[in-house]
């Protein structure tokens, strides 16, 4: 494959805080209609990894490119992606519909039709007046997903996003993840569980003290 072809580009980087290497020469390519998985305990990298191709956080060594754009140097932030990394910061006091309402109108017109859409796509009743700070942790992921996804992004970049799901949310939204998959999106997604890992990802990494390797 040409190396065009990867939307996603980590070539050989590190990154430490004060004397704590977290990334150790991690390489990683990704390209358009799969889903690639990391596993790892918590603390290995992963977090850090995602943060970096995001751009939140700059190698110390290396380069990510995505979408040909050099992070950090071509381009500061991560824009054509949709992101779930820890807790969401949604406005405690507002309704879903309502917080999604408002991020979406910062950078498109409104269109209410299409966010309810989005919300009951993940499980969520637009009409629902509950304010966010009284959700459960699964319908706050649920609306964080909803949130990676409104704006049909190219790439999605999801930190557990199963994390508080009982069963039937987790089938719904491994039902999501994978028709997004067959739309030609871009898929890195860390999980906890062997089952998500094995029922989506085309490729399996694993974390380990800041190594990344190709899971057999």
């Amino acid at each position: 494959m040409d190396r065009q072809d990867y939307v996603i580009e980590v070539s050989h980087v590190s990154k430490s805080f004060k004397d704590n290497k977290v990334l150790k020469d991690v390489s990683l390519l990704c390209e358009s209609g799969k889903i690639y998985g990391l596993v790892g305990h918590n603390g290995s990298g992963k977090t850090v990894l995602f943060k970096s191709i995001c751009g939140f956080l700059s190698c110390d060594e290396g380069t990510i490119t995505v979408n040909g754009k050099v992070m950090g140097k071509d381009k500061d932030m991560l824009t054509d992606a949709g992101i779930i990394i820890e807790d969401p910061g949604f406005l405690r006091t507002w309704s879903g519909y309502h917080n999604l309402e408002f991020l979406y109108t910062l950078r498109n017109k409104k269109n209410k039709d299409y966010l309810c859409s989005v919300l009951r796509k993940v499980g969520l009743d637009p009409a629902l007046k509950r304010p966010v700070g009284k959700y459960s942790l699964g319908m706050r992921q649920r609306l964080a997903l909803a949130q990676a996804i409104m704006e049909d992004p190219g790439i999605l970049i999801l930190d557990e996003p199963m994390n508080g799901l009982d069963n039937q949310g987790v089938e719904e939204v491994r039902g999501i993840l994978l028709n997004l998959r067959d739309e030609g999106k871009a898929i890195i997604l860390a999980s906890h569980n062997k089952e998500d890992i094995e029922v989506l990802c085309d490729e399996v990494y694993e974390m380990d003290h800041g190594k990344l390797t190709a899971s057999a």
